[in-house]
């Protein structure tokens, strides 16, 4: 087994990249680019029935998105190739012979009628359903019967009864299983494709995988495998399997939870920047030295170790991520904040797909009134409806109580003979106009700025109100002043 830290990240190719599996991919990716190791990308693809054809492509995509880069995978090749399952079947042969030769494996030729049947009967009891080896010992009349039939058989391993299998785990120490609750398992289909279990051992041996860091679900596999490994004669890699990722309810996530964005590639369609991402996912379950949460790539590689990962349950907020990601979009550069939220505008219906030298410098200064306050880029849809609005639609309470006082139509009034006479509307002028209104009125302060932010835009808060007003643009500045005098 290799000196070099090798670690892989072997997702199925069932769709898109998922939050547990971009997080397993990351800490590989942080501990391998730290201690000079390879990361290795392979794909278990042998299950045909959940295999997706756009699968490898959707997952190496948002893996690139987040910021991550492989050594060794089916676009960038390798020396320890191929990297899919499917290509690999014929390596695998040699070992399922040396299991049957040496006895540690067997034929199988039980049905799935007989399978249910046992564990039928089994449940009957209230016992714990396992196979019950009923084919480790066939006599030569029931092998010629099952030939006869036709049954092609598949292949199990053969557990050794009252053995208790112990190993290390990085992240869960000492962990003890007792084989007494496993059962004969299969390692080959009928069809000859074997199963996940003894696939992905021999790939880790085949591959020189020395760590295998994985979740949590994978720690009832890990006795089978280390049984498989004792069986061949194999080195075993160490393993680190990593805490569930709960929900904000603080229950087990399900594909089907809409209270959170569950796919990498929703957050790149939402807007959200992937260095914000990759900062949230690395704190699901690792826990940096000190009391700061905001970590550059180059930061999480130098931080980041096993020994500072929990063993308990992560918790996926969604307001922490949105806050997060609000932190890193108020620091980019505008020209990036626009890419991400033109296309939203553009869906939305509210600019063109093609927009001209003006619209696009209209854009950019609307983007920009609005990039402290967004969380996401497709925020920027119902953060600026009202610019986009021949009128204001909807009235906050504390605004509707502001347009009751007195002063009201003094400053509106005021405001728009500004307005109107105005040889230029310009953002650099409205300040002036403002001034002005203050002058003539004797108004000033709130009962100023809020009342004139109000009738424009119905809200008693908001961004810059010079820009907000130019903008919102002369037209509608008049139009609203109107209506509501």
């Amino acid at each position: 087994m290799s000196d070099q830290l090798r670690v892989r990240y072997a997702p199925s190719p069932t769709g898109h990249l998922h939050i547990g599996g971009a997080r397993t991919a990351l800490f590989d990716y942080l501990l391998a680019r730290k201690l000079g190791g390879k990361f290795v990308i392979r794909f278990e693809d042998t299950d045909q029935t959940r295999h997706v054809e756009s699968g490898i492509g959707s997952q190496l995509e948002g893996l690139q998105w987040l910021g991550l880069d492989w050594d060794e995978s089916v676009d960038v090749g390798g020396p320890y190739g191929p990297y899919r399952q499917t290509e690999r079947l014929d390596l695998y042969r040699p070992f399922i012979e040396q299991l049957l030769q040496s006895g540690s494996a067997y034929h199988c030729y039980c049905s799935e009628a007989d399978l249910e049947r046992e564990r039928a009967e089994q449940e009957a009891r209230s016992e714990m359903p396992r196979y019950s080896g009923k084919c480790r010992h066939v006599t030569p009349e029931e092998l010629e019967r099952y030939q006869a039939e036709g049954r092609k058989p598949s292949v199990r391993f053969r557990v050794k009864e009252d053995r208790v299998i112990a190993f290390e785990d990085r992240v869960r120490e000492h962990v003890e299983f007792d084989s007494g609750g496993i059962g004969d398992f299969i390692i080959v289909r009928p069809d000859g494709i074997p199963t996940y279990n003894f696939a992905v051992i021999l790939d880790d041996h085949l591959m020189d995988i020395n760590l295998v860091i994985r979740g949590e679900e994978h720690l009832s596999n890990t006795p089978r495998q280390i049984m498989m490994y004792e069986a061949l004669g194999l080195p075993i890699p160490e393993f680190a399997h990593l805490s569930l990722i709960l929900n904000q309810d603080r229950k087990k996530m399900s594909k089907r939870d809409e209270s959170i964005i569950q796919f990498i590639q929703q957050y790149q369609e939402l807007g959200y920047l992937p260095e914000a991402v990759m900062n949230f996912i690395a704190l699901l379950g690792w826990s940096p030295k000190g009391e700061e949460e905001i970590f550059s790539k180059e930061e999480l590689i130098e931080q980041f170790g096993l020994d500072r990962v929990s063993k308990s349950p992560a918790v996926f907020d969604m307001d922490k991520l949105n806050w997060m990601n609000n932190h890193y979009l108020k620091k980019a550069e505008l020209s990036r904040v626009v890419e991400l939220s033109l296309p939203h505008l553009q869906k939305a219906g509210l600019v063109p797909e093609q927009p001209g030298t003006e619209q696009l410098e209209w854009v950019t200064r609307l983007v920009g009134l609005n990039q402290e306050r967004m969380q996401y880029a497709a925020e920027i849809v119902p953060l600026s409806e009202l610019f986009f609005q021949d009128e204001v639609t909807h009235v906050e309470e504390e605004a509707k109580a502001l347009l009751a006082e007195d002063h009201v139509p003094i400053v509106l009034r005021g405001f728009l003979d500004e307005v109107e006479k105005a040889e230029t509307f310009a953002a650099e002028h409205i300040p002036a106009m403002l001034k002005a209104v203050q002058k003539a009125t004797g108004y000033k302060g709130k009962q100023l700025f809020m009342t004139i932010r109000v009738a424009l835009t119905g809200q008693t808060h908001g961004p810059d109100l010079n820009m907000t007003v130019f903008l919102l643009g002369r037209n509608k500045v008049v139009a609203r002043l109107n209506k509501l005098l």
